[in-house]
């Protein structure tokens, strides 16, 4: 039997299988409102009818100031939740479970108006230089999360998951490369998490469901956090109560990769946190084969494999994975004629 497509149980939510849609940026918004359009219910639907076990809606924004973009999705306002419902109901009524990454863009937000981070350092030197939050402005940022969580659970979602990676807010916290603060969120790791730590305290009042947390796992800098780091961090999530860590890697600062990234790349991150943390984890990035997803679970590296641009170029990519393995899937009842053949 396939590992890939049997299925599992993280944080109370049982998945199908372990192809989960990786969170990627859509860019689909109208009118700057952050609302759900029919252009995000067929794309989703479509991945759930090809029998991805779990859907990850885009990055969505906590606040309108903290979007990436001006067309991102939102969980900003309650306004948005009857949008967001809609989405939960087509993709549970294919058979997947639905999850919603959480997501503050910091210093990398792309809007006009004020840009916010943990210190006043661009990303780069075309990059708007930030204003640093005061300790108001990161309680109120605490309460936008906690608030688009209770959002989240009213629109009916499976599983959250923060979006700590890739240089946005949460990431440029627990990075020493952005974060140069010398009060209670800023000095050495332990205060680098307390922004993280206290929205997870949030979240958890009002969110009981499962939680993932995605990590960019190093910084490809010498004087950022490496995968040793987010084994602190690991068990410091852990502890509170996360579920899975889902292990990227890069971003908070332009990357210099020390050789250019091959297939799975990243997996030996997710397979470290797994081992040293002993918490259950997802590897992503460049997983393009059903034969290297499996692998990868076969080796004990992760429990979930996140699948992105693949599934974009294929939203069936899981029967494509399955006729790889010689596996025989459950399909759409209106495509059981040719499904497996």
């Amino acid at each position: 039997m396939s590992i890939l497509f049997s299925p599992i149980t993280i944080g109370g939510v049982s998945l199908k299988n372990r192809i989960v849609m990786s969170p990627m940026g859509m860019n689909a918004c109208k009118a700057e409102d952050g609302k759900v359009t029919n252009w995000h219910k067929i794309h989703y639907a479509s991945r759930a009818v090809g029998q991805v076990g779990l859907i990850m809606v885009e990055a969505t924004a906590v606040t309108r100031d903290g979007r990436t973009d001006p067309d991102d999705l939102g969980i900003w306002e309650d306004g948005q939740i009857s949008g967001l419902q809609e989405l939960v109901t087509i993709v549970h009524e294919q058979g997947a479970k639905i999850g919603m990454q959480l997501c503050h863009g910091g210093r990398k937000s792309k809007i006009p108006g004020k840009i916010m981070a943990p210190s006043a350092i661009p990303y780069d030197e075309s990059s708007v230089v930030p204003e640093e939050m005061t300790e108001e402005q990161i309680h109120e940022v605490i309460l936008a999360f906690k608030e688009s969580a209770r959002r989240a659970k009213q629109a009916g979602f499976d599983v959250l998951e923060l979006h700590a990676a890739h240089g946005y807010l949460l990431n440029q916290f627990l990075s020493p490369l952005s974060n140069k603060r010398e009060d209670n969120y800023g000095g050495n790791p332990e205060k680098r998490y307390q922004f993280l730590k206290e929205i997870i305290h949030e979240i958890k009042k009002v969110w009981d469901g499962a939680l993932f947390v995605r990590i960019s796992a190093t910084d490809y800098h010498p004087e950022g956090c490496s995968i040793d780091d987010y084994v602190f961090y690991g068990n410091l999530m852990k502890k509170q109560g996360v579920h899975l860590m889902d292990c990227s890697s890069g971003w908070v600062v332009p990357p210099k990769f020390p050789e250019k990234p091959g297939p799975g790349y990243q997996v030996p991150f997710a397979a470290q946190i797994k081992k040293e943390v002993q918490i259950p984890t997802a590897a992503v990035g460049m997983i393009t084969s059903g034969f290297q997803a499996e692998e990868i679970l076969v080796q004990g590296h992760s429990d979930l494999i996140f699948i992105g641009q693949e599934l974009l170029r294929d939203p069936y990519w899981p029967r494509r994975a399955a006729k790889e393995l010689n596996v025989s899937i459950e399909a759409p009842p209106s495509y059981e004629y040719i499904w497996n053949k």
